[in-house]
Formats: C-alpha cells, sequence, structure tokens
C-alpha cells in the first residue's frame, strides 16, 4: 500500500518515548497476528525521516536502499522534498529499480554504492540508453574498467556513467587503519591520477564522486557501559573528522579539474551532521536512521526511533525462569559480538541465555519477566541494524494512529524478499 511520510507526526502520536505505552499498544494492534511478524510504525518511520532532514541541514540526502529493502518505503522517501536518489547495493537491484512497474515509479537517479563484475547485469546496463542514463557505477580502479570493456567493448554500448570512491578511512599514526576496508584511492594525488585515466577511457564519464567514513557514520561514540571506550572513540573521531575534511576537499577539487561532476557523495545516518558540513560534499547517504535499528542508539546527537521492530512468539518453558522464544537468530553483519544481536525490547527484564544467546530456531530468555511468560505470549525485539531485517519476512505490517485512536494495523507493503528479490 502506499505510504504517506509527507508530515511530521503529532506529538501525542510519539509514544515510542514511554515504552511501557509503545510497546504494549504494538501488541494490541497486531493481537490478530500470529508472529515471527514484523512491524513498521508509521509515525516513527515519519519522525526519523524528517529528523534526518534537520540533521542534514539543507544538504539533499540520498536513501542507502540496502538500510531499507523495501520499495513503498523508497518511494514514500524519495517523495519528501529534500531527498533525492538512491545508493544502491548491487547493479541488479539498481536495474530493478531504475525501471519502475506498474506500482512503483522508476528511479531516475541510482548510484551503486560498491563496484560490480556483474556481467549479465553490466550488458543489460550498457545496452538500454533509458538504463545508462539513470545508474552509475562505481569504480575505483581500472581494472574494474578493463571489466566493463571485456564484456561489452565501448564502440558496442551506451556510455557508462562512474562514480569514483575516495577511502575516507583514517590513517592513525599510532592505530593504523582506522575505518572500512573499500577504496584503494586515498590520497588526493591518487584520486586525480585516477580520474585522468577514466577520462581518457572511451565509453565511460565520471559523473560523481563518494567516500563513506565508515569510523565517524557507523561508530556510535556512547558506547552502553564502555564509559573510557566512548573517551577514546570520540577523539578517533575528532581527529579522523579534521583530515578527512581537508584530504576530501583537495581530492574533489583535483578531479573537479578534470571532470563536471554531477555530485559527491559522503556520509551516513550516524555522521550527517559532519557530512553536511563540509563543502565539498553535495549530497549525504542515509537510511539505517529511517528504521532506526537499535545499533543507532549508542550515539549523543541523535537517537532515532524504533519504526521497525519484530515479534517472536513464547513456544516452551523450560524452567521456571526460563521462556523460550522461536527463533531469534537475525545476527547483524559486522564483528561478532553482543552488539550483533538483536535486542530485546518488551517485556523488560529479559535477556538471552549466556551461552545459548539468539539461535536459528530458538533463543531462551531468563530474567524478571521470564517467569511471567506464558505459551503464545510475544516478546519485541529491534534489529542491531535496519535493512538486514527486511531479509527475514516478507511484509512489514503497517502500524498508524488514525484520528486519535489508538494505533492500529493499516496495511502491509512487502519487502524485498516479499517481492522475490534476494539481491545478496
Amino acid at each position: 500500500m502506499p505510504i504517506d511520510l509527507s508530515t511530521k507526526p503529532a506529538p501525542a502520536e510519539r509514544t515510542w518515548t514511554a515504552p511501557d505505552t509503545f510497546w504494549p499498544a504494538l501488541s494490541a494492534a497486531t493481537a490478530r497476528l500470529d508472529p515471527a511478524l514484523a512491524v513498521l510504525h508509521l509515525p516513527a518511520l515519519r519522525h526519523n525521516t524528517h529528523d534526518m532532514l534537520r540533521r542534514a541541514a539543507g544538504k539533499p540526502i540520498r536513501v542507502a536502499s540496502k538500510s531499507v529493502r523495501v520499495r513503498s518505503v523508497l518511494d514514500a522517501v524519495l517523495a519528501v522534498p529534500g531527498y533525492h536518489g538512491v545508493l544502491a547495493y548491487t547493479l541488479p537491484e539498481a536495474l530493478w529499480l531504475a525501471v519502475g512497474d506498474d506500482e512503483h515509479p522508476a528511479i531516475e537517479d541510482v548510484v551503486v554504492g560498491y563496484p560490480t563484475a556483474d556481467r549479465s547485469a553490466i550488458y543489460r546496463l550498457a545496452t538500454s540508453p533509458e538504463l545508462a542514463s539513470r545508474v552509475t557505477l562505481m569504480v575505483d580502479s581500472l581494472a574494474q574498467l578493463d571489466f566493463i570493456d571485456a564484456v561489452i567493448a565501448p564502440g558496442d554500448r551506451e556510455t557508462i556513467r562512474l562514480c569514483l570512491e575516495l577511502d575516507s578511512s583514517w590513517q592513525s599514526p599510532v592505530l593504523g587503519h582506522i575505518g572500512v576496508w573499500r577504496s584503494p584511492v586515498y590520497s588526493p594525488e591518487a584520486a586525480r591520477t585516477l580520474a585522468a585515466a577514466i577520462v581518457k577511457r572511451p565509453g565511460f564519464s565520471l559523473v560523481g564522486m563518494m567516500g563513506y567514513e565508515a569510523q565517524i557514520a557507523g561508530q556510535g561514540d556512547r558506547p552502553h557501559g564502555r564509559p573510557a571506550w566512548g573517551a577514546t572513540l570520540r577523539w578517533m573521531q575528532k581527529s579522523s573528522k579534521a583530515e578527512l575534511i581537508e584530504r576530501r576537499s583537495r581530492a574533489v577539487a583535483g578531479v573537479r579539474e578534470l571532470a563536471d561532476l554531477e555530485f559527491v557523495n559522503g556520509g551516513g545516518t550516524g555522521s550527517l551532521e559532519f557530512t553536511a558540513s563540509d563543502e565539498s560534499v553535495t549530497e549525504i547517504a542515509a537510511g539505517s536512521g529511517l528504521f532506526g535499528g537499535h545499533l543507532f542508539d549508542t550515539y549523543r546527537s541523535f537517537r532515532p526511533a524504533p519504526a521497525a521492530s519484530f515479534a517472536l512468539s513464547v513456544v516452551r518453558r523450560p524452567g521456571p525462569d526460563t521462556a523460550t522464544l522461536l527463533g531469534g537468530g537475525w545476527i547483524a553483519s559486522g564483528p561478532p559480538g553482543e552488539d550483533r544481536l538483536p535486542q530485546v525490547s518488551w517485556p523488560t527484564g529479559l535477556k538471552m541465555v549466556e551461552r545459548e544467546m539468539a539461535g536459528e530456531v530458538q533463543t531462551p530468555l531468563t530474567g524478571v519477566a521470564a517467569g511471567i511468560l506464558r505459551v503464545g505470549d510475544r516478546v519485541w525485539l529491534r534489529h542491531t541494524k535496519s535493512g538486514e531485517l527486511s531479509e527475514h519476512v516478507n511484509e512489514f505490517h503497517l502500524v498508524d494512529t488514525v484520528e486519535g485512536r489508538a494505533p492500529a494495523i493499516v496495511g502491509a507493503t512487502p519487502t524485498y524478499r516479499g517481492e522475490g528479490k534476494a539481491f545478496l
């Protein structure tokens, strides 16, 4: 069903600030549905949509589709002024989004956030004037251009739009590499050299630059129960920000001398304010803040609402103080650790069993509330991240408040998985 995110939620709808109201209301709204089920709370989603715009301070936001993976939500967010274009995670996904269908408009500005080696998708892109004008590929080496040329020669294809990725990690004099291992292009000189080689190659057009500062955007600076580590993170991020602004500005200026760039992309949900302050950046990529995974509870500067959550059923009672859920092992990507586990949000006073944690088919829970849970009761959880939850369910049930009444199910919308799409 169509989703409208155009208006901010009324104060009375912001019930997520009172957990003892918010979660029981979700249980009541979904009482006739059987878990496992996932919910999108539309007032919370509206709040997150507009709060991200506030944090971006006027710079357009390109929606990171991997953090959503729900076509109707992408449509709804892109209909809100201030959002423009999609950062896709695979070329087949980008082509699917760029075509559109009877239910979804074509997205005419899609940047693939990672290099591709998908021959059939490259061939399809290169032989379609429409798709070639809408989709931009990510590159960080000439080897990727050689690969495309081997699939289809420049004289036999449309011009391929390219975005050059600048490594935005921090090379600490003491700690070494801090961030993620992405592009090998680190220095402004390396970026200019690669850009010069790209613009000389027939069949390609360099239209953009990108840099993802994961050590800032994806690392909360207020880790729970670890104040010393939090202070270390804040020092690291402050140092990284100063270095990156100077280096990225020089890299962008050098590339602009060679190519008429349409956009320079940076950032992420966790760094909207910082990236917006970088004058060399023209747009910000973000998406995780829309659904509000619990990873983002560890930031000092903002706190997204829990727009996406899921419920599982209690199916057994192995002991007087233990209740076991069916399923639960929906683990987030990244370094293995407790922060990759789903967060048990309601009822309060529940925790996972240390030697078992979240399992593929069962998750035992202990704690004060476990003793009163009965078979058939539901427990609400939040995923660490955002879009990865969409890989576990075929649809999200949509909860909204209508004319001041209690929250209720107003429809459902399929995930990528529910539409038969599994891109990664």
